[in-house]
């Protein structure tokens, strides 16, 4: 049975190893008409299949580490005790660059669901925890970071209703493994 609730630092080690794998079969190509003058295409396009490990990048445990997590959430779901997915929303924090300053808006910081549980509704569960902790902290919107990489989760953002609002192809420009990445910012009104 698989059940969901609010958890504290001491799921944290737990949270961590659940994968946060992206199996890329295609990319989201960047086709400026005009030299993006006259818009910009987002073209999906395959490409050779790689695993991308986003979970090296997000390590719930360091986190505390970096920022002040006063006004972060975590929500995990568990499949009985074992857990299968995990989801952080930040607000109001000093040194979050994705906030902009802002003290009206949440970010989605990272959602992860265990690959055996996906399709089975577990991330949308998270998801909608997420927006509702949002909501009730009285915030507008709720900001989300994707790459070009991660198509599925760009489509379940858009299947959420979140709006493609930013495309930064060069916000990874200095780390030269993502370096061809590109950066999309989502946004759902609350």
């Amino acid at each position: 049975m698989i059940t969901y609730r609010e958890i504290d630092s001491s799921y944290f080690d737990e949270y961590d190893k659940i994968p946060m794998l992206v199996n890329v079969k295609s990319i989201l190509k960047l086709e400026k008409i005009e030299n993006g003058f006259g818009g910009i295409l987002l073209k999906e396009t395959p490409t050779e299949e790689y695993i991308k490990d986003l979970g090296e990048y997000e390590e719930v445990t360091k986190y505390a580490e970096e920022f002040d997590i006063t006004n972060w959430v975590f929500f995990m779901a568990f499949d009985n005790e074992f857990p299968i997915g995990a989801v952080t929303v930040v607000s109001e924090t000093k040194n979050v660059h994705l906030l902009d300053g802002r003290d009206d808006i949440s970010v989605l910081w990272d959602i992860r669901v265990d690959d055996r549980y996906k399709q089975q509704g577990v991330g949308t569960k998270l998801f909608t925890m997420a927006v509702e902790w949002s909501k009730s902290k009285g915030l507008k919107q709720m900001k989300i970071e994707c790459q070009n990489n991660n198509v599925q989760a760009c489509k379940f953002y858009h299947k959420q209703g979140a709006v493609l609002g930013k495309i930064d192809e060069y916000a990874y420009y200095e780390d030269i493994e993502d370096r061809d990445e590109v950066q999309l910012i989502w946004y759902l009104d609350l």
